[in-house]
């Protein structure tokens, strides 16, 4: 476990949330492999951080299903469960399809959050962003966006406790450039079915998107799997 980052110098609130949130990451980027066993003092070790802010910040991150604690074997990084991601697809595909719908009974070019959108992805494939990491991140900006532009503030909650639920594997999903151009060109005909206000269209093509983008990150969450289980 070779992850040392230092700490030092931080308040005993700020250690633990920058402790929580880099081992978040870490988890995100399957520098801790779903299934990896660990102590707090290897992680404590590894950070270069005392145990107290370690464990708080694991029993955080066992709170939201991250993270396994056993008594006599420590601490384990939750395997994945692809029935559980697959339901959880499936609560995203009815609320985003919700959400088009509604929107598509708009004028989308009179909302800021739609005209946002498309001023980011209706972009030509020369200035397309290849940043594993930012692309992630704004692909559910995308989809957040979606929801939001609604004003339902609790569906828009529902719909980010779930997309932050995804994010370990869905971030997979830009780690090949085709399904770059791929994310691109769908974000772009959603967008348009939308302001045409095209109904049947933007239902048909969001359903479509989510469950493509669904099966790439399995498939890429298995090879990456089966890759790390073989070093």
């Amino acid at each position: 476990m070779n992850r040392v980052k230092s700490f030092t110098h931080k308040s005993s609130d700020n250690l633990s949330e920058l402790v929580y949130q880099k081992i978040k990451n870490d988890i995100f980027d399957f520098k801790l492999i779903p299934g990896e066993r660990f102590t707090e003092s290897e992680i404590a070790l590894a950070y270069a951080v005392s145990r107290t802010p370690i464990r708080q910040a694991l029993y955080r991150l066992q709170q939201e299903g991250y993270v396994e604690v056993s008594f006599r074997s420590g601490w384990q990084v939750r395997p994945l469960n692809f029935q559980y991601y697959e339901e959880l697809y499936d609560v995203r595909i009815v609320i985003e399809q919700y959400a088009v719908q509604q929107l598509c009974l708009k004028e989308a070019w009179l909302i800021p959050e739609l005209i946002q959108l498309k001023n980011i992805w209706c972009i030509e494939p020369d200035h397309y962003l290849r940043d594993l990491k930012t692309l992630s991140q704004q692909d559910e900006d995308f989809h957040c966006t979606l929801v939001n532009a609604l004003g339902n503030r609790e569906m828009s909650k529902i719909h980010q406790e779930i997309s932050e639920k995804i994010r370990i594997i869905r971030r997979l999903d830009f780690s090949r450039d085709d399904r770059v151009d791929a994310t691109y060109t769908e974000h772009q005909q959603i967008l348009e079915f939308i302001f045409a206000q095209h109904s049947h269209a933007a239902l048909q093509a969001i359903e479509t998107h989510i469950r493509h983008s669904r099966d790439e990150v399995k498939k890429i969450t298995l090879q990456m799997l089966h890759l790390n289980a073989g070093l």
